[in-house]
């Protein structure tokens, strides 16, 4: 009898499945910081720079794609990636604004100040020096992915601030109950004068 539990306790175990990893499992990009909040203002940051490169580098992406073939694949095909990664961008970029706002939210201090200065940071990664060429910055552009740590970290960060948050309003003072308010005595117009 304990043979055939065992048995479907082992089979139902093997089809769950693998948790998703921690964002300290994942490697952390050079120059971004430790601190989630600031690393996904910076993630942020990076791939807002990324993006606004866009229009800037396609015509030489464009031409890259166009001179190097591989056999069996359309251009338009390979040039709709880039297209899809767009897309992808601006959700990314939608995920990592509700984490951060969720976690200024339920911070007790302001700390806006240190993920912009965080979000410039990982925005100045594209910042390339006047002798790098278009070429070059295309090629930069192409071989760029989205750190996996930035998703995992975003996702890790909004859940702890909204639990944060509402631990924060149970806690918060109530607000005073409004003052009675004063009665309110009838006059009779025949009482009498004095």
């Amino acid at each position: 009898m304990i043979a055939p539990l065992t048995f479907a306790l082992a089979l139902f175990a093997q089809d769950a499945a693998p948790a998703a990893p921690a964002p300290a499992e994942l490697p952390l990009p050079a120059g971004a910081p430790a601190d989630d909040y600031q690393f996904v203002a910076w993630c942020f940051g990076a791939l807002r720079g990324y993006m606004d490169l866009h229009k800037e580098v396609m015509p030489e992406v464009t031409r890259i794609e166009s001179t190097y073939r591989p056999p069996g694949r359309k251009l338009a095909d390979d040039l709709q990636v880039y297209a899809d990664q767009m897309k992808q961008g601006e959700r990314d970029l939608k995920r990592f604004q509700a984490a951060l706002t969720a976690a200024e939210k339920a911070s007790l201090q302001p700390i806006n100040q240190i993920g912009a200065q965080a979000l410039r940071r990982g925005r100045a990664t594209w910042t390339a020096s006047a002798d790098v060429t278009a070429r070059r910055k295309a090629q930069e552009w192409m071989s760029w992915t989205l750190p996996a740590r930035c998703s995992v970290t975003a996702d890790a960060l909004e859940q702890r601030a909204k639990l944060m948050g509402t631990a924060f309003k149970v806690n918060a003072e109530a607000e005073p109950a409004p003052a009675p308010e004063a009665p309110v005595t009838e006059t009779s117009s025949n009482a009498p004068a004095n």
